[in-house]
């Protein structure tokens, strides 16, 4: 039977099939009366929604929904989604969706009592101080698909003006509970299955590659990406599976756990890449994972030889890599960016983009413009990384 539990860490976690039911409950212990149901416009009319708001209006709390939400959202979207907010004397958020919809959702609740921009939270330093974390109306985040994380984020994705992913940061945008269903992925197609679930790799790998010593986070990233390796090709083969729906939304979780150690140079890539040219973020970061490893291979090649190892491999990074590249192969991933429609100069012009990621600090090899450009390049081509 697919698993089913409470968890407490890093948030509130109700888990398992047919928690859905509990969103009211969840919002009473988050103190949420008059709930913005915040989600996306392709969910908006899909069962999922119609689950949440069902729960809602059972539990007697009256429901108004923002669902103007798109991939990658811009601050335009976040505007209307603070005036949807005040519009309804809401006091807090029910997040539904994908990673857009709950980061939407996550900073909606965050700035819609702020007096600053919210660039001034950019996630560098200590922007975060800025803040009135008392005017931060709480979250309850109810994950459609098993990649991005966001529900268990203290963090959200914005697109400037300038079409580059900026991560906005404070330790009260985690949601205080989660409702996470694994029934409420299974109508996901097969290539975000694909896509979300290589996202959820992809944070785990590089949470485990990052620098600096965090044994629970490079636990958590082991076990995470191990649980994607077993369950990702038949959640996407057979998708009513909802043991294989169960640990890649456990595997979501964990990645978006893990990664408060840091990301690297795959997501310093994706970020500025998905922005400008509206790529998915998962397939980026998996078309990019197996380079930026080879190019990380001078500084972490024993931790990828233990890795190897607990994924029932060969204890060698050649072993680990060997898989991946098979692994992607079986989903149906591109070998390039070339096959997602990128442009060949697109490194020079993401390059800038790239090293002021907040992700690029946690990359194990420092990362020059040089290095940027390269990566893509071979990115770019897809021929196998060695």
């Amino acid at each position: 039977m697919p698993p089913r539990a409470d968890w407490h860490y890093p948030t509130r976690v109700r888990f398992g099939c047919g928690r859905i039911e509990e969103l009211g409950e969840a919002c009473a212990e988050a103190g949420i009366r008059r709930p913005l149901l915040v989600t996306d416009r392709g969910l908006a009319a899909a069962a999922p929604v119609a689950h949440a708001r069902r729960a809602l209006e059972a539990a007697g709390l009256p429901v108004a929904v923002f669902a103007e939400v798109a991939s990658d959202p811009d601050e335009a979207v976040l505007r209307e989604g603070i005036a949807a907010f005040r519009g309804a004397g809401a006091d807090g958020v029910v997040a539904v969706g994908g990673g857009s919809a709950l980061d939407v959702g996550k900073l909606v609740a965050f700035q819609q009592g702020q007096r600053r921009p919210v660039w001034d939270f950019e996630d560098v330093g200590d922007n975060w101080r800025r803040a009135d974390a008392t005017a931060i109306a709480p979250v309850v985040a109810v994950p459609t698909t098993a990649g991005t994380g966001s529900e268990v984020g203290r963090a959200a994705v914005l697109v400037d003006t300038r079409g580059d992913k900026r991560i906005l940061f404070h330790p009260r945008m985690m949601p205080r509970a989660v409702v996470a269903d694994p029934e409420l992925t299974v109508g996901l197609p097969r290539p975000l299955t694909v896509g979300t679930g290589m996202d959820a790799f992809a944070h785990a790998f590089e949470a485990y590659c990052a620098p600096g010593f965090h044994p629970l986070a490079d636990g958590i990233a082991v076990e995470g990406m191990r649980l994607v390796a077993t369950a990702l090709e038949r959640a996407a083969s057979v998708p009513d599976d909802l043991e294989a729906r169960s640990r890649m939304l456990a595997a979501s979780i964990m990645g978006g756990t893990a990664f408060q150690k840091g990301l690297g140079a795959v997501h310093a890539l994706s970020h500025p890449l998905g922005g400008r040219f509206h790529v998915h973020h998962g397939t980026l970061n998996a078309v990019l994972l197996p380079y930026v490893a080879v190019f990380n291979r001078p500084a972490v090649e024993e931790r990828i030889a233990h890795l190897a190892a607990w994924l029932g491999l060969e204890a060698r990074f050649e072993a680990f890599l060997d898989w991946l590249l098979d692994f992607r192969a079986r989903l149906g991933v591109p070998a390039g960016l070339r096959e997602l429609g990128l442009p060949e100069d697109a490194g020079e012009a993401i390059a800038e983009a790239a090293l002021r990621d907040p992700s690029a600090a946690g990359n194990p090899r420092p990362l020059r413009r040089d290095d940027v450009i390269a990566l893509y390049r071979r990115a770019w081509a897809g021929d196998p990384p060695r």
